[in-house]
């Protein structure tokens, strides 16, 4: 509690402070000498426990206008029932006042069904299940690749186009890109074909993730992986967090201090994204201990990092003093990276077979 003094101090931390100071008096440690230590004044201590305490009494005078066990049960009955059953409480309101019945509004069918735990799904079909994608690991370039479809400005207002991004999520390497005036099944196919013979893709050497739209899973492209041998993984609908690789690099796309906010033309926005692709391949990356996605695509971080390492332990060698003990920055190399996993320190690494 070293500098409780001066600075406002949040009801949770009094709260610690009272409970620090009863187990103190309850060893045997006068009031005074407990609060002291803490640095506080000892009527500081009783005017907190003072106010920690509830002094609300509750309503005087029960409730006139509660719903009845009677309405409660007819709440119930009606929301169970087969007429209703598949309906929220505000269709149920609606309808009853279709046939000139008022029960009890919608927060207090909300309210009655919570108290008896039916507020779920009532129906006898089985309610949606959207289980989260296969866990993926990469060990190297070229294992695992996550692509998505973004939107650029035009001139013309509602009009765009459309962006193709495939990146390595390994190496964070924008593999490649294209763009069109529509999103299409063929286009996205088309592309998939040319990256995988630009980086001599071999029969299920690959997996491709991406999120649920129609040039993802349509019938051409699924046509397409499966030709050239490659896996389909897919996120769940709506669930931008399984795809988190593309999202990361189109909100990096948008934000760039040189982004146009509008494309004249698609030759404009071809050649902004070349740019683009050729500065964030060769900048440095957080994600990958600050070398370029294109280093560690080719295998060039391995001589990097371990450069950077000896710096770091030949500063702490020649001064102890300025490390007291501590170690020194973590350089290693990320040998795995995952997708959809939940816990990387898992030894169960798994990989979605073709």
């Amino acid at each position: 509690m070293g500098n409780q003094r001066g600075r406002a101090i949040d009801l949770c931390d009094k709260k610690l402070i009272i409970v620090l100071v009863d187990r103190a008096r309850l060893a045997g440690c006068r009031l005074k000498v407990a609060t002291s230590d803490i640095e506080i004044d000892f009527k500081t201590y009783l005017r907190w426990k003072q106010d920690c305490i509830d002094k609300r009494k509750g309503p005087l005078t029960p409730v006139k206008h509660k719903l009845s066990i009677t309405e409660q049960d007819e709440i119930i009955k009606l929301s169970t029932s087969k007429e209703y059953m598949d309906y929220s409480p505000w269709i149920i309101v609606a309808k009853l006042a279709d046939l000139g019945k008022y029960v009890a509004s919608e927060s207090s069918f909300y309210k009655v069904l919570k108290e008896r735990k039916l507020l779920a799904h009532r129906s006898k079909s089985k309610p949606a299940n959207r289980t989260k994608p296969l866990p993926l690991v990469a060990h190297g370039p070229n294992e695992i690749w996550s692509w998505d479809i973004t939107y650029l400005k035009t001139l013309v207002r509602g009009q765009f186009y459309y962006v193709y991004l495939m990146m390595d999520i390994w190496s964070r390497k924008i593999v490649g890109f294209d763009i069109k005036e529509q999103e299409s099944m063929e286009h996205s196919s088309k592309l998939m074909r040319k990256l995988c013979m630009l980086e001599n893709i071999e029969q299920n050497q690959l997996v491709l993730h991406s999120d649920n739209g129609g040039p993802m899973k349509g019938a051409t492209m699924l046509a397409t992986l499966e030709r050239l041998g490659v896996a389909a993984s897919f996120s769940r609908p709506r669930v931008s967090n399984d795809n988190p690789y593309s999202e990361s690099l189109f909100k990096t796309l948008k934000y760039c201090p040189k982004y146009p906010d509008q494309f004249e033309s698609i030759h404009e926005a071809q050649q902004w994204m070349i740019k683009f692709m050729d500065w964030y391949n060769n900048h440095p990356h957080s994600g990958i201990k600050f070398v370029t996605p294109l280093e560690r695509h080719n295998g060039e971080d391995i001589e990097i990092l371990e450069k950077r390492k000896k710096v770091y332990l030949n500063a702490r060698n020649k001064d102890p003093s300025r490390w007291k003990g501590r170690n020194v920055r973590n350089w290693q190399r990320e040998e795995k990276v995952y997708l959809n996993h939940l816990q990387k320190s898992k030894d169960t690494d798994i990989k979605m077979a073709s």
